[in-house]
């Protein structure tokens, strides 16, 4: 028998309550058992056998073949412990956010409270870090915002998540946020293969961003980008006459909305959709999250994703013992 929430779960994660709100986000998020979204992802090679009829080919050393005349299958191990590091965009455009009415009936947002792309961010990583560490993995958390690099390291256990839970309450947005040198160093960071998740609305990301997501893969770390936005700056549902503000340059500006709506919105879904190929032709994971779905459904959304992913490397590390 489910325990009832006491709050509904967009509620409670506009709330102050970090813990309480990425609790009620993961019962909410949570659909029935299944396999652990991490668990097996880290299924690494351990030893050649000689080839045994019936095992599968795909796992056969061809190269070894080649070298010397005989069959032999590769083996794996699947190791546990593995370490997760959160990385939060702390920049000024993650403090956007508007909850319009329609937004609120279709988050069940009930108190019209705002959640900011930052604070969205916030409770999606407090979530995150609640689920890996319930199961026994470890994950740390880290942000950049100008010279200031706050930095927790990747460890599991209940104490840890409340030092987590903590940092993540004390992050604010403001100024920019490098994401190159975060996720460079993100990727030195984490010690031996383990996965880096990236929140951000990666406005401010570039050529050399993508250059260093491809450096850190080479490491041997799996890359997950959340590329989080809300539903104005996809839709841009403004007419008139408005004044628009940069919050990183602060720079203003007033633009006729329905003159300069239909290329702003094809502007926002080029850069999208670019970003998008440019990530899934390196082979990262890309998750395009907006505001006003509610973070539970998100949250279903990726792990079950996750979990099927972590589901064919744990058979494979099985299948080969």
């Amino acid at each position: 028998m489910s325990t009832p929430r006491v709050l509904p779960i967009a509620t409670a994660a506009a709330l102050d309550d970090l813990e309480l709100a990425a609790r009620l986000v993961v019962e909410g998020a949570r659909s029935g058992q299944h396999r652990s979204p991490f668990h097996g992802f880290t299924a690494e090679f351990s030893q050649h056998r000689p080839y045994r009829p019936g095992d599968d080919i795909k796992h056969l050393d061809w190269k070894l073949l080649a070298r010397t005349d005989r069959l032999y299958s590769r083996q794996f191990r699947e190791t546990t412990n593995l370490s997760v590091m959160l990385a939060i965009d702390t920049s000024a455009s993650m403090n956007f956010g508007e909850t319009t009415g329609n937004d609120r009936e279709r988050s069940g947002n009930d108190t019209g409270t705002a959640l900011t792309k930052f604070r969205y961010a916030v409770v999606m990583a407090a979530a995150l870090a609640h689920v890996i560490i319930e199961q026994g993995d470890a994950v740390g958390l880290m942000s950049w915002s100008g010279d200031k690099f706050a930095y927790v390291p990747a460890r599991g256990g209940k104490p840890h998540r409340q030092l987590l839970f903590a940092a993540l309450a004390r992050l604010t947005p403001g100024g920019q946020c490098p994401l190159d040198r975060l996720i460079a160093r993100g990727g030195e960071l984490l010690r031996r293969r383990g996965v880096l998740i990236t929140l951000s609305d990666f406005y401010d990301a570039s050529e050399t961003t993508l250059r260093e997501l491809r450096r850190t893969a080479r490491r041997g770390h799996d890359l997950t980008l959340f590329q989080i936005v809300s539903r104005p700056e996809l839709a841009f549902p403004y007419s008139g006459s408005v004044e628009f503000e940069d919050l990183e340059s602060s720079e203003r500006r007033v633009l006729d909305a329905e003159e300069a709506a239909a290329g702003y919105r094809a502007a926002i879904a080029t850069f999208i959709e670019e970003y998008r190929r440019d990530l899934h032709r390196d082979g990262h994971e890309h998750v395009l999250m907006p505001t006003d779905v509610a973070v539970h459904s998100a949250l279903r959304a990726y792990l079950v994703r996750r979990s099927a992913n972590a589901a064919d490397l744990t058979g494979l590390a099985h299948g080969l013992r």
